[in-house]
This record gives structure tokens, sequence and C-alpha cells, in this order.
């Protein structure tokens, strides 16, 4: 066991005996951090800002938390926050550029980097730096817009691979009406592909699904290749932007290029909307050049995307170009809210599959815990089997869980999907446009 297993360890039992301690939890989450564990650092950074809503510090732990897992938008949004603070400390400008980076706005990048080093040049990262072709070797390097940049000419050689996703949509919980949808638009003109040739519509398209973070946006993309047994090509912003100024549209060019040749495939971008964010809002050409190329990747016009089936998710939708939802692109809007009642159990069955358990009542635990999202049931579920363990390491012996340490857990875990929906609200009233949103307020049970 190394030093970091060591130190975790000893904080979850310190923690078994006193799990609202906030600074405990504080350096349990930093020690994940530091064992590249990003994902349980997410968990214990959540929970210690649930205790301490203005923890500065805890924040910025989150922010660079979704930064390790490419979680940019959500990083961007906490980063800003804490920015927003006087007493942001000059580490929350290096986490900036980090984040700005990955969404291709190196102008910006490069301010951000600045300001961090005019608060403190011990902080100085010579690996950003170069990413950022600041003090650049000029034989390297070429100028835009009088800042050093890495070649233009430099390409990235390694392609993102291509599953073959086993999940199917039985292993789903709920959400029947957007498996439907997605059955209408893409797995049933596969299956009857001569029947479509017949009118003259080809086998492929778009489908942007929208809704709160975690509510299984990504799991549904991989039912759907699971699906139609095709291949799964999932695109995350570090597969697209790269440090290159215009190596950009040819690295997404090229990721459309490997999807056309092993078709059917299913595309999948997380968080498009950093890649595809308004035009009208940039400041910089780069931006909407690469806006542009993926515009014309969607079309089809130059290559046959037949065969080619394209799945975008967004927390954030009202930040799109409005030209990804033209016929043709995105022209499907598919609303993907927290699971319901029956989803939720259905959830918690799927998760406590394979775990000892008790005579789990489902249905009580998903009753109590309305608005949770996938994600929020999981953690509810993680919380339940690090306690059991913490437990077991204690008395000796195992026990199995029961619905009365669910109900625990659904109490100490609170939904994280109201926040999204106090934003998303407010654009369902008075920004939408065709419509785009009547699914929000359907759901939150506003009359137009």
């Amino acid at each position: 066991m190394d030093n970091h297993e060591q130190q975790i360890q000893a904080l979850l039992e310190a923690l078994a005996q006193t799990p609202g301690n906030a600074p405990l939890r504080r350096m349990l989450a930093k020690a994940y951090q530091d064992s590249g564990n990003s994902e349980n650092a997410e968990k214990e950074y959540t929970e210690v800002l649930r205790l301490d809503p203005d923890d500065l510090h805890s924040k910025l732990g989150l922010a660079n938390a979704y930064l390790a897992q490419g979680k940019t938008s959500l990083g961007l949004v906490l980063v800003e926050d804490v920015l927003s603070n006087q007493a942001a400390p000059p580490e929350a400008f290096i986490t900036h550029s980090q984040l700005l980076v990955r969404t291709g706005r190196i102008e910006d990048a490069v301010q951000a980097y600045n300001n961090a080093i005019a608060l403190d040049s011990k902080i100085c990262d010579e690996a950003l730096e170069n990413l950022l072709g600041i003090n650049a070797d000029p034989e390297t390097s070429t100028t835009v817009d009088g800042k050093m940049r890495q070649s233009v000419n430099e390409i990235f050689d390694n392609e993102p691979e291509l599953e073959h996703s086993s999940i199917k949509f039985d292993d789903v919980g709920g959400m029947e009406s957007v498996k439907n949808n997605i059955n209408l638009k893409i797995i049933a003109p596969l299956k009857n592909q001569e029947l479509y040739a017949q009118y003259g519509k080809k086998i492929g398209g778009g489908i942007l699904l929208y809704g709160p973070p975690g509510c299984g946006k990504t799991l549904l993309a991989k039912a759907t290749a699971g699906e139609i047994d095709g291949a799964f090509l999932s695109v995350g912003l570090n597969d697209v932007l790269g440090m290159w100024i215009g190596q950009s549209e040819n690295q997404l060019h090229q990721l459309f290029k490997q999807a056309r040749r092993n078709t059917p495939s299913v595309m999948f971008f997380d968080e498009v909307d950093a890649l595809a964010a308004s035009r009208s809002d940039m400041r910089q050409s780069s931006g909407r050049h690469l806006i542009n190329q993926f515009l014309s990747e969607l079309d089809g016009v130059e290559y046959d995307n037949d065969g080619v089936l394209i799945l975008a998710a967004t927390n954030a939708p009202w930040h799109l170009d409005s030209a990804f939802r033209r016929p043709g692109r995105f022209d499907r809007v598919i609303f993907v809210p927290p699971p319901d009642q029956d989803a939720r159990q259905a959830v918690l069955d799927i998760l406590l599959r394979d775990k000892p358990v008790d005579s789990i009542d489902t249905a009580t635990v998903a009753k109590k815990a309305k608005d949770f999202s996938g994600a929020d049931l999981m953690a509810v579920v993680d919380r339940c089997v690090e306690d059991k363990l913490s437990a077991a390491m204690s008395s000796g012996t195992p026990t199995p869980i029961t619905t009365k340490d669910l109900l625990k857990a659904v109490k100490q875990q609170n939904p994280t999907t109201k926040e999204w929906f106090a934003t998303a609200r407010n654009h369902a009233l008075f920004s939408n446009e065709g419509g785009i949103y009547d699914d929000v307020l359907n759901y939150l049970g506003i009359k137009k």
C-alpha cells in the first residue's frame, strides 16, 4: 500500500466516525485527486460544498476534478464562480487557462495564465506555457496575432479507439419515450434499409440530447450503438481541440472519416456546446472556423454520411449555435429528464444487481429519491457500499445492504438536478423560439 492509499484509508476511517467533518473530507478529496482518482475527488469535493457552499478552495478542487475528467463546461462554470470572488487564489487562473484551452479559446487562455503569473510568479507551469506557445522556440513556432504558437503542420497521430458496445436499451432504466424517439430516428431505418431506400431516405442523421447532468445521456448513446451492433466512437474535446491553430478542423474531419469507414457507426459528442457554441458569442475566428467545419461534416455534402448516426449531448442547449438545429443536422432535439419513480426503481435495481443485499424495497427508496438523477442514485449506492465496507473492516463481518441503509443515504444526498432546472426554466420561459424547450415547461408543470 503506497502513501496515497495509506492516507486515503486513514481519512476514510476518520470520516466514518465524523462524516460531517468538512476539513477531513476536503483532505480526502485532495488525496483522491493527488492519486489520480478524479471521480472520487469530485464526489468528495461535492460533499464538502454541501457542508460548506462558500469554500473557494473546494470549488477550485472540484473544478480541477472536472478538468481531469474532461467535463469542461462544468469546470468553467465553477472556476468562473471562484474568480468572481476577490479572494480567489492565483491557482484558479491556471485552472481557468487549462479549461479555456480545451474550448479552443487560446487567446483567453494566455490572458488567464498571465493573470496567474502576475499574482504569483512561483506557480508558473512550464507544460502549459509550451502548450500556449509562451516563450516558444522561434524555429518550431509561428506567430498568430503577435503571440507564438506551435506549428500548424504538426498533426495528431492517434485516433480514438472504436468500441463495440454490449449495452442495450434494457440496461438503461426507464426513459421509454426517449428510447422510442431514438428508435424511430436511428434504429428503425437501419433495420428497414430497403424500405427507406425506396423513398430515397438515407440512413443516418443527428439527435441532440439535452437535460440535467447525470441523467443517462452517455449511457443512451452507448445503448444505441449496442442496439444496432455498430461501432461506437465517443468524441471528447481532447480528440478535437489541440493546441495547434488550424489543426482542430482537420482533426474533426479525421474523426468523421473514421466513422464513415466503419458503418454502421454511432458518433457521440458529449458537451457538444463546447464545440458548437454560438458563433455570435465568439471573439476568435478559429472557433468560428471549427463550427463551420462541424456543420460541413454534418451536412455530408462532400462526403457520404450514410450509416453514420450522430448523437450529441449537452447540459446547455441554449449555448448551441442555432445552425446545428437545421434539418439534416441535429434536427431532432430530445429532452432527457431526471428519471421518474419507475425509472429510478429500475436504475436502483440495475445498480444493486451484483451487490450483497437483504430484501431491498427499491420502490420505497425510489419514491423518497424524487428529482434524483441517475448519477445521484449511483452516489447513493456508492455511499451505502462505503459505509458497509467501513463497518466490515471494523467488525470483521460483512453485512448486506438494506432498505434502511439506502434510505439513510438518500437523506444525505441532495438532488443535483434542481440547479439545472433553475437555469433551464428561465430559458424555457423567455428564449423558447419555436417551442424547443416546451418539454422543460411541461416537466415543471408551467403553462405557456
